[in-house]
């Protein structure tokens, strides 16, 4: 990791499910940091904490010189893969971790990189679990403790306000300052905070992840200054780790600031800045300013036209044709993709899974347009090459290719086969580290597909297994994750699981009211569903309550003619009827009470469950 962050240049395509983004630091094998310790900087003073591993009965520890000793041995043996391999640098690493921890003051540095060569081995062994205490217990060394609190009678008499003030300040300040320690510090302390941010995310654990990266680029920062080149590779993968956690605002600012960096530094149009454009049309496309992502698309692929590039040229022609489609430029799409699917061809062959990536975008745009035949064979091409693909073909890219086919099928009514393709995705990627949130999203789309083909008890399985896996990778604060509650609500619902199915809404309630607001479509749907349930459970005052609210939104929204409204409308009779009571209304304007039929909502196919008027 030369200057406390590594460069990469491919940054990610845009593409409708959630795939691992390119990014400057490897996640499958963190990285060790590797400072030299031959100038290591002699530190003030020791950095007192619990062992990371037992206590070593064997006085031989004590000799100053095994701990580097051991620590050359792990790595020669992870390198050369001889002597018992893995398991035997693991030991050496151990011990000289051990022996580095006796050895105290003076000795951080060593101790630091031993256990990260021990933690690095661990995620080379998939235990990535295991690695978390020991890359834990390698920052607590190298990090400087954050500086003590002023006492209790300093600031005395100053207000609330500019007490708050004066505090923002020091953090300012305790942020801006670099570790007096010397470079090789910072670079330890970095390298450690980057490597268990991509522990963390091979976990599935996005905010922890997230965090440590926060912290390692402010040492970073510190360390460089916030204008360093190597900086702006770090905003750019924290960028990137932002939108895998779906925080588009945080990932926009960031890719802006490395944006910005390497235009100051690099020459025009260097490569540089054309991934930092193409991460960025990423994250414009996805809050759907689609104009933007095009205008950064272009300029990305006028860079890499100079330098070259025609693969580059071609991926980003693919996503040029992605934006054209979203944008209803059909002709202009076609274009992109054939123009992209030309090169492809040429460069990697017919039967590369990116050559099967263009034939699926095709087949896309010709079921939106109407075209079904072309469509069609537009899928059967991309499942060949996924059937037989090319020696090195990446899982998650197919994996990602037959998730977009079966959305594909299960369009043209073939409910059947869009299952045995999630099947087979499911299949490729249910082992792979890392891939929580896309194997959640292939189980959620068969949860929705097992019900609609009537298979409630597998469509609860799927939605269950999806959950708990959202759950464990801290994304229970998504819309998504909302939706999801709901859909697996109404599985239960079939199965008579109604005390299940009620703790579901609620909380599905709960997520989409933060995240969406009271009067979001999806959220009133979910209101629906849990007066339906209330109703079911005899909590008739309840229900109505709920009924009331929505009414009151949908009439305020859609109008008083609208058909929701109407049949909000009848069931809310039919609950006051039931309760003895009458609808307590407001006036109405006139303008809600006119709705031609023009602008009545085509919504009612599909949107109806059981006898209760649940929706989805």
């Amino acid at each position: 990791m030369p200057g406390l962050a590594a460069s990469n240049n491919s940054p990610p395509t845009v593409a409708p499910p959630p795939r691992r983004l390119s990014s400057p630091l490897p996640r499958r094998a963190p990285p060790s940091p590797s400072p030299s310790a031959s100038s290591r900087a002699k530190p003030r003073k020791p950095s007192p904490s619990p062992t990371a591993f037992p206590a070593d009965a064997d006085d031989s520890l004590d000799n100053p010189d095994l701990g580097p000793f051991l620590l050359k041995q792990a790595r020669d043996a992870m390198v050369s893969g001889e002597g018992g391999g893995a398991a035997r640098a693991l030991e050496f690493a151990e011990r000289a971790a051990r022996a580095l921890e006796r050895r105290g003051e003076g000795a951080e540095l060593e101790l630091a990189m031993s256990l990260h060569v021990a933690a690095a081995i661990h995620c080379g062994l998939g235990r990535h679990a295991d690695a978390i205490p020991v890359l834990e217990r390698a920052v607590a060394v190298v990090t400087p403790p954050a500086p003590a609190a002023k006492g209790e009678g300093e600031g005395e008499g100053e207000g609330e306000d500019g007490a708050d003030a004066a505090g923002g300040d020091d953090q300012q300040q305790q942020r801006a300052e670099p570790d007096q320690r010397g470079e090789e510090w910072s670079l330890a302390a970095f390298s450690g905070w980057m490597q268990l941010g991509d522990t963390h995310a091979m976990l599935g654990r996005m905010d922890e992840s997230i965090a440590c990266y926060g912290k390692g680029l402010e040492i970073q920062m510190a360390a460089l200054g916030e204008r360093d080149p190597r900086v702006a590779e770090t905003c750019r993968y924290l960028a990137e780790a932002h939108v895998q956690a779906l925080q588009f605002d945080e990932a926009e600012k960031l890719c802006r600031k490395a944006l910005e960096i390497h235009r100051e530094h690099s020459a025009p149009a260097s490569l540089e800045e054309a991934s930092d454009r193409r991460l960025m049309a990423l994250i414009l496309d996805a809050k759907g300013d689609y104009d933007g992502a095009l205008e950064h698309l272009v300029l990305a692929s006028m860079t890499m036209v100079a330098n070259g590039r025609d693969i580059e040229v071609a991926t980003i022609d693919i996503a040029i044709g992605n934006t054209y489609l979203a944008l209803a430029r059909f002709d202009e799409a076609v274009f992109s993709y054939q123009k992209a699917l030309t090169v492809l061809k040429s460069a990697r062959g017919d039967d590369h899974p990116t050559v099967a990536s263009v034939y699926v975008r095709l087949a896309d745009l010709y079921h939106r347009t109407g075209r079904l035949r072309e469509s069609k064979s537009y899928c059967e091409n991309a499942l060949r090459v996924y059937a037989k693909p090319a020696p090195g073909a990446a899982p998650d890219e197919i994996a990602g290719g037959l998730m977009e086919i079966a959305a594909i099928y299960e369009a043209l009514g073939d409910l059947d086969e869009a299952l045995k393709l999630l099947q087979r995705a499911l299949k490729l990627l249910e082992d792979s580290p890392g891939q929580w949130s896309t194997v959640a999203g292939i189980e959620a789309q068969m949860g929705v597909l097992y019900y609609m083909v009537g298979r409630y008890a597998d469509s609860r399985n799927s939605f269950e297994s999806a959950v708990a896996k959202l759950r464990a990778s801290g994304e229970r604060k998504s819309a998504f994750f909302g939706v999801l509650l709901n859909q697996m609500g109404l599985a239960c619902v079939q199965l008579f699981k109604i005390d299940e199915a009620a703790q579901l809404f609620e909380e599905a309630r709960a997520v989409l009211e933060q995240e969406c607001g009271a009067s979001h479509p999806d959220t009133l749907g979910v209101y629906s569903n849990l007066a339906a349930i209330y109703d079911a459970m005899g909590r008739v005052e309840d229900a109505i309550e709920i009924l009331e609210h929505v009414l009151k939104v949908r009439e305020e929204k859609l109008g008083t003619a609208n058909p929701d409204v109407e049949d909000e409308k009848k069931r809310l009779a039919e609950l006051l009827k039931e309760a003895g009571r009458s609808r307590n209304r407001k006036q109405k304007s006139l303008e809600n009470l006119f709705v031609t039929n023009s602008q009545r909502a085509k919504k009612e196919a599909g949107r109806r469950w059981s006898n209760f008027g649940f929706r989805s």
